[in-house]
């Protein structure tokens, strides 16, 4: 793993933010960094708030999207919410619903089974539409590339209003409205809203346009919080916003449904963090193992008792994603190895009976021992179907532009992206994908980089200090947790691996006899403790967070890398 340092901040603004904020040095280098270069800046960063977010009316196609609902409304339509089945289209779905709820009741939700209908709007869908007599759809998440699907929609005289956040094609869906920031001729000032966050857009424009309080619209933001922390969108601007009153909510008065996960959990507070890896996956769970309509009625689920219940079910999928995900896993790096193809620029794998549920987690996990893109592909009906993910650099979504002669049709992010294509397209497409990945890729970016903002010592690391660095959040894309660089470091001499097959290292750490001890721990590191046992002094790349224990709440070190020390 290559260390890198993060861009360094310029000195001036470094000691002019330490004058006006009375911040120590390590405060305002980290907040120079972050682009902050006056008191009002770190103002608003540390203070994130809701009258900053931009008005809805500047999105295209806000104001007849606005017109279309509220027509529907007034001459009692029935409207289908229709969301995509992972996290974001989830929430988005609920937050419709849960809007709606105050004023207008019908209502048809729907999304769209994983394994029958796959990713996005479906004939089916619009097929189980027509037969409820729905007259409008609006699509959350899903719909800026379902041009054939709007106009068989039209065919049957139901209107579409697109709330999207993806990369449109170059044809724009011939629908009523095609709401979505990434649409070259959209002014929309931030471009990089989750799906659930255009929804919340369109609530926010109706609600204005109805001449009612925006303040009714804040118990949805738990909701938003969630989508933005389990989409990986950028915690920047209005996310940022969004994301940090969502978590507030999360932590003082969350929906029943969220509260059932929550107690299951028995942690104080939530972070962006836990939503990532506590939340997220337990209601993506219910889309991978049974369906995804199971998360939309967690979310909208208004009595304690039945949300727990319902908590506990979702629980269950969970841990059967849990399984499914660790064999499969096994499987593909089996696979890697028989075909001999550890040394290729991409990983690419297919068994026609993997789980499609939990084939994009097990990219993930394919790229924590082979760091490159990779696709993970299984049989779907009569094609394949694949998850993509990328490596920090590469942009994943333009090599399969390149490799689409082979595709039926994919979409997604720079990062993550879906497909499908006939299964005597397999071989071809997978040698032109090593081929374009091959030929586009900086050799440097298949080795995991760790970057670090600045270098620290143990001294540093005050109560304080660790007071203002936790308001620096919500961290995430565009906003991350601060790594440090702490050299010359020791263990006290009793580090030891911990975790059912000692994969985590556990140790207390200094720097000299007579300064501070901090304690740290190292997932995945576990494998590190020889190095720690020779009592030679060790350098690490490390975030700092808090360790509940017995009651009691201490700063730990968590992590990274660590290296022998470099005098």
């Amino acid at each position: 793993m290559r260390w890198t340092s993060q861009t360094k901040a310029h000195p001036e603004t470094v000691k002019h933010l330490q004058e006006v904020l009375q911040v120590d040095y390590a405060i305002a280098y980290l907040l120079a960094q972050r682009g902050i270069t006056n008191f009002d800046e770190a103002k608003n960063f540390f203070r994130p708030n809701l009258e900053e977010l931009h008005s809805p009316w500047l999105m295209k196609d806000m104001d007849v999207a606005v017109k279309r609902v509220l027509q529907a409304i007034k001459n009692h339509e029935k409207i289908m919410i229709y969301g995509d089945y992972d996290v974001d289209g989830t929430t988005s779905v609920a937050l419709m619903d849960s809007f709606f709820a105050q004023f207008y009741q019908n209502l048809v939700l729907y999304i769209p089974d994983r394994y029958a209908e796959g990713y996005g709007v479906s004939y089916q869908g619009i097929d189980f539409a027509s037969a409820q007599g729905v007259s409008l759809i609006i699509a959350l998440d899903c719909g800026i590339k379902a041009i054939d699907k709007v106009a068989y929609a039209k065919e049957k005289n139901i209107d579409f209003v697109i709330c999207d956040h993806h990369r449109p094609g170059e044809k724009i869906p011939d629908a009523v409205a095609v709401l979505d920031p990434k649409r070259n001729d959209c002014k929309y000032p931030y471009k990089e809203l989750c799906g659930c966050g255009v929804g919340f857009k369109l609530a926010q424009a109706i609600q204005e346009k109805r001449g009612k309080d925006f303040e009714d619209l804040l118990p949805l933001l738990d909701l938003v919080a969630t989508a933005i922390g389990s989409d990986i969108v950028p915690i920047t601007g209005e996310n940022r916003i969004l994301a940090s009153y969502g978590l507030q909510l999360l932590n003082t008065r969350p929906r029943a449904g969220f509260k059932a996960i929550i107690a299951q959990s028995k942690k104080k507070e939530f972070t962006i963090t836990d939503v990532v890896f506590i939340i997220g996956p337990r209601i993506n769970a219910a889309g991978r193992m049974k369906h995804a309509l199971h998360a939309v009625e967690l979310l909208i689920e208004k009595d304690e008792e039945k949300a727990l219940q319902m908590a506990k079910d979702i629980e269950l999928f969970n841990n059967e994603r849990r399984t499914a995900d660790k064999s499969i896993t096994q499987e593909a790096l089996l696979q890697i190895e028989e075909n001999q193809e550890q040394k290729r620029f991409t990983s690419v794998v297919y068994q026609e009976n993997w789980h499609k549920g939990v084939i994009g987690i097990v990219a993930s996990r394919l790229t924590e021992t082979y760091y490159r893109p990779t696709l993970v592909f299984t049989k779907s009906g009569e094609k394949l179907a694949a998850s993509a993910r990328s490596v920090k650099g590469f942009d994943v979504y333009n090599a399969l532009e390149e490799s689409a002669e082979f595709i039926e049709q994919f979409g997604g992010h720079k990062y993550a992206a879906g497909l499908t294509l006939k299964e005597d397209n397999y071989l071809a497409f997978k040698e032109k994908f090593e081929e374009v990945v091959k030929e586009q890729i900086d050799p440097q970016l298949l080795e995991p980089e760790l970057v670090y903002d600045l270098s620290i010592d143990l001294t540093d690391i005050t109560p304080k200090f660790f007071r203002i660095l936790k308001q620096f959040g919500p961290f995430g894309p565009g906003n991350l947790s601060p790594n440090f660089l702490i050299r010359n470091l020791k263990d006290t001499g009793y580090a030891k691996a911990v975790g059912k097959e000692q994969d985590h290292l556990k140790c207390t750490l200094f720097q000299d006899q007579t300064g501070p001890r901090l304690g740290g721990i190292g997932f995945g590191l576990g494998d590190q403790l020889k190095l720690l046992s020779q009592q030679k002094p060790v350098d690490v790349i490390c975030c700092l967070d808090e360790n509940e224990w017995n009651g009691m709440t201490s700063i730990q070190l968590r992590i990274k890398d660590m290296r022998p020390a470099v005098n």
